[in-house]
């Protein structure tokens, strides 16, 4: 079963309201536009519309996820309702036209239809002007909902037919708390819940290796420069640079570093419920009380100023020796 209405209505209140107003006054737009960051749920509620729409025993407009459209929306297999996805980089004026072709039949199962495009903002300028054709004149019947991260690469031609709906972003405790419901550990939650507002992508990293890897050495690495920094030198030569590799995992790297060295700030300004290595407050209490706010302001700004140089050619080990460096003058 897909995620309940309840489920998602905690996510995005607004959204569902909106939704289940259209539902309830039976004005249900003909084309949606869900626009927003990733992960912000846009189309795990695209489906559960499509549920609502399609239900065959809703409960106050609301699914039941137990019928037979409800369980092929789910698995995907549901005759009447298409997904687009990019193919490739882009959507192809083939795809769109093949939804045109789709949406002349009458329904398979009943007289409505329902098309889904994820990342619209990525068709081909020919796919566009298909899909405004195709939006300008509906057919009775066909619903349209068109996913996108980017609203502004739109034509505003396709923006102005449809009723756009705004996702708003996760908190980083709302995320946490998704992913503890999903089986993350409260540490991994706090630490990836600060490192990326999409759930998808949060659970995909806790899943890989090298992300456990990865938070194991940034504590090393904080723990060395903080007691040995002598070492500090030495231990990014043994063990970062062979670990953090590419400019995308250097990135990952120094966001969780700067989140460490931003926990020391956070305890000093008395906020210690917003500690995101939580595993960690006793030490950091400790280290806290031996630093000023001064110098943990310091270090935040220069791990900032890595991660900015990180956009150019800069060699990822020379400016990691600069790094250690900065922050050991701090």
């Amino acid at each position: 079963m897909g995620n309940t209405w309840e489920q998602l209505e905690a996510l995005q209140p607004n959204v569902l309201k909106i939704l289940q107003n259209s539902l309830l006054k039976e004005r249900v737009a003909h084309a949606y536009l869900f626009e927003g960051s990733k992960g912000t749920g846009k189309k795990q509620i695209s489906f559960l519309f499509a549920k609502a729409l399609f239900c065959q025993n809703p409960v106050n407009h609301r699914p039941c996820h137990e019928c037979s459209n409800c369980r092929r929306i789910d698995s995907g297999n549901h005759p009447d309702i298409h997904l687009i996805e990019p193919a490739g980089l882009s959507i192809k004026k083939e795809q769109i036209q093949f939804l045109q072709s789709e949406f002349t039949k009458t329904g398979v199962e009943s007289n409505k239809k329902l098309y889904i495009v994820n990342h619209v903002d990525k068709m081909t300028v020919s796919a566009a002007n298909s899909l405004l054709k195709f939006l300008e004149e509906p057919g009775n019947g066909t619903y349209a909902i068109l996913l996108t991260e980017n609203i502004q690469r739109l034509l505003d031609t396709i923006i102005s037919r449809c009723q756009v709906i705004s996702f708003r972003s996760l908190t980083p405790e709302q995320l946490a708390e998704k992913l503890v419901e999903n089986g993350l550990s409260a540490v991994y939650a706090s630490i990836l819940s600060n490192l990326t507002n999409s759930i998808d992508e949060a659970i995909e990293l806790s899943k890989d290796e090298w992300f456990g890897l990865a938070i194991k050495l940034v504590i090393q690495l904080y723990e060395v420069l903080t007691t040995r920094p002598q070492q500090a030198l030495l231990f990014i030569h043994e063990k970062w640079v062979t670990h953090f590799k590419e400019k995308e995992q250097a990135h990952i790297g120094l966001t969780l570093l700067m989140l460490l060295y931003r926990d020391l700030l956070t305890l000093q300004v008395g906020q210690e419920s917003k500690i995101v290595y939580r595993h960690k407050i006793e030490e950091l209490k400790q280290q806290a009380l031996q630093t000023t706010q001064e110098k943990a302001i310091y270090r935040l700004e220069v791990i900032l100023k890595a991660k900015n140089k990180l956009n150019s050619n800069m060699n990822l080990q020379l400016l990691m020796e600069q790094l250690v460096l900065d922050l050991q003058e701090g």
